[in-house]
């Protein structure tokens, strides 16, 4: 006869096991501080280092954050929905930003607002090779910290062949009206295809500190490579998006062409 083994339940898994029944069951709600470390040492009669463990596990299952001199709270985040296939056409210069993705936040009712700086980089290979440039040649870089109620919700790096968009709008700071598309289309190479590229992966540490992740919090890589109508790469465009903050929706239209 086989026995089963038992398995074998440590003291760091009946706290964390304790701890998440509570949250789903609302019992602990979403900004809501938890116990200190002393008091669950108190309540559930363990260590330090147990306690530590359990809410450092609760952390990586993104249910618990972890503040510098404000103790432990139940993950609060309300999460953004980009529709991601919708085209990217500007018309408006009345407000700013005003692309699609902006556009989407306001009809949310959510604020959004963005962080940019420009620059001229020679960017990495799997940029340049992207936009078909050739050693020495430059990007015009535009990246954005975009934020949505003020809270950064993702980051979005958007290059240019330098020769391309020298002189324009595209390579000055600030926010460009109506759009960076329009820019392009008005020197015969607004864009008409492109293909997206999703990796999800944990993030570096710059972008940990930037976008203030919680520890174990993955994010999301949408890279966006755009093509003129002669087949000319004239963007290409990285987004990181939190794990905890974002939802991507594609919405395809699959009805067969009469």
């Amino acid at each position: 006869m086989v026995v089963a083994a038992r398995r074998v339940t440590t003291l760091t898994e009946t706290l964390a096991d304790d701890l998440r029944t509570k949250i789903y069951a609302g019992e602990l709600v979403p900004g809501e501080r938890l116990p200190s470390e002393p008091e669950l040492m108190r309540a559930y009669a363990v260590s330090r280092t147990t306690v530590r463990r359990a809410l450092l596990q609760l952390i990586h299952e993104g249910l618990v954050q972890s503040r510098q001199g404000v103790g432990y709270h139940v993950r609060s985040v309300t999460p953004l929905v980009w529709v991601a296939s919708r085209p990217e056409r500007n018309t408006r210069t009345d407000i700013s930003p005003a692309d699609v993705w902006s556009a989407g936040v306001r009809e949310q009712g959510r604020e959004p607002s963005e962080d940019i700086e420009v620059t001229i980089v020679r960017p990495a290979e799997r940029i340049a090779g992207r936009l078909g440039l050739g050693d020495g040649e430059t990007a015009v870089v535009r990246r954005r910290g975009r934020r949505v109620d003020g809270e950064i919700m993702l980051l979005a790096d958007s290059y240019y062949p330098e020769r391309l968009v020298r002189g324009t709008a595209i390579a000055q700071p600030g926010d460009v009206l109506p759009g960076t598309y329009a820019v392009l289309g008005a020197l015969g190479h607004g864009w008409v295809r492109s293909r997206d590229e999703i990796t999800i992966r944990m993030p570096t540490r710059g972008e940990s500190a930037r976008l203030g992740l919680a520890e174990g919090t993955p994010v999301a890589e949408h890279v966006r490579t755009s093509w003129a109508a002669d087949g000319t790469p004239v963007r290409v465009q990285v987004c990181v998006l939190p794990g905890d903050r974002n939802v991507v929706v594609y919405e395809l239209d699959e009805q067969e062409a009469t």
